[in-house]
C-alpha cells in the first residue's frame, strides 16, 4: 500500500488536482501491470493504448494510467486513440504479452451522476470543488475492489515493432533548425523540416 499511496502522491502533483478519475487510472494501471506481471517502465519496456480522447468528463483518468505505468509521450511509449472510451491497453513490448482494461458500464454510469460530475457540469474547475465532495469520492476509489470497477481482460499476444530511436540531426536546409534525420523532406532548397516543406 505504500507504493500506492507513493504513486497516488506523484500522480496528484503531475496531474494538478484531485479528482475520481485520476485515481481511477492509477488504480486500472496497476492492475494492467498485475495482470502482465510487469513492472513499471523506465524506457519502453511497456507500451499504451489509450482510447481516451478529448473533450469528454474523464480525461483525467489517462494521468492516472501514465503516473502508474510509466508510459508517457515524452517516451514515446503511449499512443491516444481518440476513442472518448474510458478504456486502455497495456502492452509488455518484450514479450507482446497484452491487457485491455476498462471501466465496468454500470460502475461509469454511476460516476457520471456523482456531486463531483454535477459540479463540473455546473462549470466549476475540478481544483474549486469542495473537499468534502471530492475527498469522499476519491477515497471510495482507492479502497474499492478491483472487481467492482475494472474489467480486466484475457491476454492477448500482439506485434510489436521493433526499431530503434533516431539520434542524428542536421539543420533544415529554409529555417536552420536541427531537425532529426528521419523526419527531413527533399526540397530543391535541400532536406527541410516538416513545416518548411508546408
Amino acid at each position: 500500500m505504500e507504493k500506492f499511496d507513493e504513486l497516488f502522491e506523484t500522480g496528484l502533483k503531475f496531474h494538478g488536482h484531485k479528482c475520481p478519475a485520476m485515481p481511477m487510472g492509477l488504480r486500472a494501471g496497476l492492475a494492467a501491470m498485475k495482470a502482465l506481471g510487469v513492472e513499471r517502465s523506465q524506457d519502453k519496456e511497456l507500451r499504451v493504448l489509450s482510447e481516451t480522447g478529448e473533450g469528454h468528463a474523464a480525461g483525467c483518468f489517462l494521468d492516472g494510467i501514465m503516473t502508474a505505468t510509466g508510459c508517457t509521450y515524452g517516451k514515446s511509449n503511449i499512443k491516444k486513440l481518440y476513442y472518448n472510451k474510458m478504456a486502455f491497453t497495456l502492452i509488455d513490448a518484450r514479450s507482446g504479452r497484452s491487457v485491455r482494461v476498462s471501466l465496468k458500464p454500470e460502475f461509469f454510469t454511476k460516476a457520471l451522476k456523482s456531486p463531483f460530475i454535477e459540479q463540473r457540469k455546473a462549470g466549476v474547475p475540478p481544483q474549486d470543488i469542495p473537499a468534502a465532495i471530492t475527498d469522499p469520492q476519491v477515497s471510495t476509489i482507492m479502497a474499492m475492489p478491483e472487481e467492482n470497477f475494472l474489467v480486466i481482460g484475457p491476454i492477448q499476444q500482439v506485434e510489436v515493432p521493433k526499431g530503434k530511436g533516431e539520434f542524428t540531426a542536421q539543420p533544415c536546409a529554409k529555417c536552420g533548425e536541427l531537425t532529426f534525420v528521419n523526419k527531413l523532406q527533399d526540397s530543391p532548397a535541400g532536406p527541410v523540416c516538416i513545416p518548411c516543406k508546408g
